[in-house]
């Protein structure tokens, strides 16, 4: 039996470094995904795809992983870094974007990530599973933004 969890997260910040320093971070998703905590592997599929690999949680024969896999597309001119989820590679759909605004000597920052994960665990733990999974995804993006934030030098 499986559960569906779904994550929606929205994140606003300003950085120290230029517009086009976090540009060319952000758009490199090996760059970008080696700030995301947990991560195993991140595998390049070709043509702008990635699929991320999580660590495993959990104890003896019973653990989690989550996996996932995503288009990315960059508009240096917009300011935008996109995805969108690969079907068939893993058991999450996770799309989002990034929005950068340049403030002349900072940069803001926006971050949507939306998606849905599906995990093999039987039903009569959904009311303890999804909050659980929840938040970890929600600690994990956290700490990815503080991780990039002090990569460009703090915030404003």
């Amino acid at each position: 039996m499986t559960i569906n969890v779904n994550v929606d997260l929205g994140y606003e910040f300003e950085v120290k470094s230029s517009v086009k320093e976090v540009f060319d971070v952000l758009s490199d998703i090996p760059a970008a995904a080696s700030h995301y905590p947990k991560v195993d592997k991140l595998v390049d599929l070709g043509d702008g795809t990635f699929r991320w690999e999580f660590e495993k949680i959990g104890i003896a024969q019973f653990y989690l992983q989550t996996i996932f896999a995503c288009k990315y597309v960059s508009n240096r001119a917009k300011g935008t870094i996109n995805w969108t989820p690969v079907k068939g590679e893993g058991n999450g759909l996770i799309e989002g974007g990034w929005k950068l605004t340049d403030k002349k000597k900072s940069t803001k920052i926006v971050l949507s990530l939306t998606g849905e994960l599906t995990l093999p665990v039987p039903g009569l733990l959904k009311m303890v599973i999804t909050p659980l999974v929840k938040s970890e995804f929600e600690k994990m993006t956290d700490q990815w933004v503080a991780n990039l934030i002090k990569r460009f030098g703090g915030e404003v």
